[in-house]
């Protein structure tokens, strides 16, 4: 794991959880280690989130620093896959809907590095398949197309002991959209701990979650966040969510 200069214990870096109901992430946060930054020039992040709204979606991006490293300022690549299930009433009267997504994309940016912040812009492209189990004429988000997406990361760490972490995507392939917040306070030496919020859909789905997380915990080489709260969507309402959040740089 790094932080991206001495001061700024930088909170998910990524998970720009596309359009569907993944959630997720693209994350990281450090403490200052005595390590090679020079060598950290890709950095990998997995993340997982299930609802009981019958929805369960899995993440996993890499950043690339094609120039520099990632401690510097400098040109991104970033590619991301985006798989998962999820279901719904419609239909004749007590029919469920059940949905299978996959999403890549590929994403060209730029990442500006300061002392206390770091702010990170990308444009590209993203195809994405949607495939349901029965013909629902009310859902117009079937099938597979090719989309523009640009998507954004900022993280500040406003004193030593506390972070805001915000990453946002849109595409233009069913208007899909995704935008994470997360506020946290120092409890141990890199982890954190605090509330977050989300809100994603697309042209058929929309919803909001909101809850709290614990992130910047180590295990082995790789830093985790976990996060759980409430989660609601226009079709099933009310529910839970839980999620879980890793990367590792080399």
């Amino acid at each position: 794991m790094f932080n991206h200069l001495k001061k700024l214990p930088a909170v998910l870096g990524w998970l720009t959880l596309a359009s569907s109901g993944a959630v997720g992430a693209d994350w990281y946060t450090g403490t200052e280690r005595e390590v090679a930054g020079e060598e950290w020039i890709v950095a990998v992040d997995a993340s997982a989130t299930v609802t009981t709204n019958n929805s369960a979606f899995g993440t996993i991006t890499a950043t690339i620093a094609p120039v520099a490293t990632l401690l510097d300022s400098g040109l991104r690549v970033r590619i991301q896959g985006v798989a998962g299930t999820y279901s719904y009433p419609g239909g004749a009267v007590g029919q469920t809907v059940k949905g299978v997504q996959q999403e890549g994309t590929v994403l060209l940016g730029y990442e500006w590095i300061w002392q206390q912040a770091a702010l990170a812009g990308y444009i590209g492209m993203n195809v994405r398949s949607n495939e349901l189990s029965i013909l629902d004429p009310n859902n117009p988000v079937v099938g597979t197309g090719l989309g523009m997406k640009v998507a954004g990361d900022l993280y500040v760490n406003p004193t030593d002991n506390t972070l805001l972490a915000v990453n946002a995507s849109y595409s233009t392939l069913f208007d899909a959209y995704y935008a994470r917040a997360r506020a946290g306070f120092a409890v141990a030496p890199g982890v954190f701990i605090g509330p977050e919020v989300t809100f994603l859909g697309d042209s058929f789905f929309n919803g909001w979650r909101a809850g709290g997380h614990v992130t910047g915990f180590a295990i082995g080489p790789m830093k985790f966040s976990l996060g759980a709260g409430y989660a609601f969507d226009r079709i099933r309402k009310g529910g839970y969510y839980t999620s879980i959040d890793g990367r590792i740089a080399f």
